[in-house]
């Protein structure tokens, strides 16, 4: 799993029929838990928003963790971190 910050969104008009429906966020990765040069885009279907820290699930995980098992999804929020011990300040 990743720690990271959701930093924005990405809209999408045309997508695979089984993400429709789909919000997806980009999320930054934070230093100590990836790398917080590259950001990923990742489908959303536990309702973050800009600025939350967040837990992405990445490959076969991530799809199982939203459920959406045939879809051709690679990343997914999979919680939304209210408060965590060692998490430097943002």
């Amino acid at each position: 799993m990743i720690v990271g910050k959701v930093v924005g969104t990405i809209v999408s008009t045309r997508k695979n029929e089984k993400l429709v429906g789909s919000k997806f966020m980009v999320v930054e990765p934070i230093e100590k838990f990836g790398d917080p040069k590259a950001k990923i885009v990742a489908i959303d279907n536990v309702g973050a928003g800009i600025g939350e820290i967040v837990l992405v699930a990445t490959g076969s995980a991530a799809r199982i963790g939203c459920d959406m098992q045939t879809a051709p999804v690679d990343s997914a929020i999979i919680g939304i971190i209210d408060n965590g011990i060692g998490l430097p300040e943002l």
